[in-house]
């Protein structure tokens, strides 16, 4: 008899937790748009090592401790990169190359605009210019950067620091703004 009651208990609880299963039954949509009011990322991935490919060649590498995805947001979707990030640009066939490091970074997906912030460092391999600022703003469909922070820029012969900046994603065809440094020039 005990035995008999036992058994029924369970099949009780065992068709208990499968009716409650089988009732939580949220839409997609509605947990995103969950997600969105608690302002929660829709994804998250932790020692992150993402290849970009286009026509079978690496054209960049992204790699970052700590992803949030927010793509859920309708207006502005976006990834954030708490913990800092790498990526690695590949041009002429990965024979020239620029890397960009930062404490903390908000990509937007929408405009193709990213924001790098605290110890940002962008280097181009080929040329070993080597820019340093705290604050970066990179439009990639361009590939230009802008800064209105202060900088340091290193090249080969020349040490530019200011207070502003434009260039382009290699670090060349640059627009400095209060300027102070070492340059050198060719007297004509």
């Amino acid at each position: 008899m005990k035995n008999y009651q036992q058994i029924i208990l369970k099949s009780i609880t065992v068709l208990f937790f499968t009716v409650m299963l089988f009732s939580c039954s949220n839409s997609t949509e509605e947990v995103r748009n969950f997600l969105e009011e608690k302002n929660l990322p829709i994804g998250t991935a932790k020692d992150a090592y993402h290849i970009y490919k286009d026509s079978g060649r690496i054209t960049s590498k992204l790699i970052t401790p700590l992803l949030l995805d927010f793509s859920n947001r309708k207006e502005h979707p976006y990834n954030e990169f708490p913990e800092g990030l790498k990526i690695i640009n590949f041009e002429n066939k990965g024979k020239d190359s620029v890397t960009v490091l930062g404490d903390y970074a908000l990509t937007y997906s929408k405009t193709e605009i990213s924001e790098i912030k605290g110890n940002v460092v962008v280097i181009n391999h080929t040329d070993k210019s080597r820019l340093e600022t705290d604050q970066l703003f990179w439009d990639q469909k361009t590939k230009y950067f802008v800064s209105e922070e202060p900088f340091t820029l290193y090249q080969d012969r020349d040490t530019i620091i200011g207070i502003g900046f434009e260039c382009k994603e290699d670090l060349t065809k640059h627009l400095t703004k209060k300027t102070t440094g070492r340059l050198e020039t060719k007297e004509e």
